[in-house]
């Protein structure tokens, strides 16, 4: 790159931050970009400007472009923004953070992506790696950015990214050894446009593979499973619903291990810690990544019936009065809500709501009327829910204006069996700052009620 030249880095989040400390401590001049004003820690700024970059917010981005010779987005930045198509105008190269982090890295790759599950899944999959002599790493769509979490590893070991739509949608040279495909279902469509795109943006994730790489799809979802046409590495199929000849499947109860002519069972499914059909298919997607990757049986299965699940996903907080509360702040789509929905017996107080990402409701509100006793909306998209409530025939349907109102009145109208869920089927951008921050929130006022 011409030493005159900057990398431009457009973000400020995690991801935005992280490839920029690994940049300028490669010795790159980096200018970090953010559209709008956000505070960094003083110690980053100082080492950002110490090795030649710029810190810049609130200024038109396009008066910096002359000066830029590669620009790296964060997940959040459409590659249809205004800003990114300028660059691509003025002839430069614009990639995603992933992207940045594949080209440094030379370890190996277990990538998994996927509408609803990515988090559990890679977190079973990070436990399950710990037991083999090598070094790993879990990075990309949970904890740190993918970029800071490579750098230390080396070509023996093992990096587990979970991927999202938004950062596979800008990966050119992505090749892992390892990938998975949990499902499918409509999110993100105002960002994607159209389900095609949104499973376009997803298959990026296995196109660079070859014979030599595994891909799991799941059979039991149709748009995953008819992915195996496209793909040119080998593909293993795991199935909550069906027992396989070959793949990775339950049976009799039991998940299974069937792959050349070789079967083992893993372990008992009612001996797994986390609990629901979900969790399951998580599993065997989880085993199927594990298993590939070398880790033997023992350690697969004991990870399977210790682990006890992540934090925002149907996360048991306490129980008042015989009432139990849950977190589900993970749920930022429908698909996702429905699930948790499905792993309980019904008699649910459901708080649902935040910024309407406009998929359909139909299916979700089907199973609201089957399986909750009250409904609780709030955010920018409550009357919009209202709506689909009231036409499937949703009863005892409230509106509120803040999360502390939802749960007073949760606990106000809860009665012994019964489960306040929070699980919002929408992104939490109207209130709060991300899906951790509602969900911490939402912990601590209920943390309050027991106080009360």
């Amino acid at each position: 790159m011409p030493e005159n030249k900057y990398v431009f880095i457009y973000g400020a989040g995690i991801s935005g931050c992280g490839i920029a400390e690994v940049l300028f401590n490669k010795g790159q001049r980096v200018i970090l970009f953010n559209d709008e004003e956000r505070t960094l820690p003083t110690i980053f700024l100082q080492a950002l400007e110490a090795n030649g970059g710029r810190y810049i917010c609130n200024k038109r981005g396009e008066e910096l472009l002359p000066e830029v010779a590669l620009m790296i987005i964060s997940p959040g930045i459409s590659m249809k923004n205004s800003l990114i198509l300028q660059a691509l105008r003025c002839g430069i190269e614009v990639i995603g953070e992933v992207e940045a982090a594949m080209r440094f890295y030379q370890g190996k790759l277990i990538a998994i992506t996927g509408t609803n599950g990515k988090t559990t899944t890679t977190t079973l999959v990070g436990e399950m790696m710990k037991s083999l002599p090598t070094k790993s790493a879990v990075g990309g769509n949970i904890g740190l950015a993918l970029s800071v979490e490579a750098r230390e590893l080396k070509a023996q070991d093992w990096l587990i990214a979970e991927l999202s739509s938004f950062q596979l949608e800008s990966v050119i040279s992505l090749k892992p050894n390892i990938a998975a495909i949990l499902n499918i279902t409509p999110d993100h469509l105002d960002r994607h446009g159209s389900m095609d795109e949104y499973i376009k943006a997803k298959s990026n994730i296995f196109l660079q593979q070859n014979q030599e790489d595994y891909l799991l799809l799941n059979y039991d979802d149709k748009a995953v499973a008819a992915l195996q046409e496209k793909a040119q590495g080998t593909v293993c199929f795991f199935s909550r619903q069906q027992a396989l000849k070959q793949g990775i499947f339950i049976e009799d109860g039991k998940f299974i291990i069937a792959w050349q002519g070789v079967r083992q069972v893993v372990c008992g499914v009612k001996e797994m810690k986390l609990f629901g059909a979900h969790n399951e298919e998580n599993a065997l997607a989880a085993i199927g990544c594990a298993f590939f990757a070398g880790v033997k049986q023992e350690a697969i299965s004991h990870v399977l019936t210790t682990f006890a699940g992540v934090e925002h996903r149907i996360e048991f907080i306490t129980t008042i009065n015989g009432v139990a509360y849950y977190n589900d702040s993970k749920a930022t789509n429908p698909d996702s809500t429905i699930k948790a929905l499905e792993a309980f017996a019904g008699h649910i107080i459901l708080i649902a709501g935040g910024r309407d990402k406009h998929t359909d409701l139909t299916r979700m509100m089907q199973l609201v009327a089957q399986q909750t006793d009250a409904l609780i909306l709030l955010g920018e998209a409550k009357e919009r829910f209202l709506a689909a409530a009231l036409a499937a025939d949703v009863q005892n349907v409230y509106e509120v204006e803040t999360m502390d109102e939802a749960v007073l009145l949760a606990y106000k109208i809860a009665q012994a069996q019964q489960v306040v869920l929070l699980s919002p089927a929408c992104s939490s951008f109207d209130m709060f700052d991300n899906f951790p921050h509602r969900g911490k929130y939402f912990k601590q006022l209920v943390y309050n009620l027991v106080k009360a």
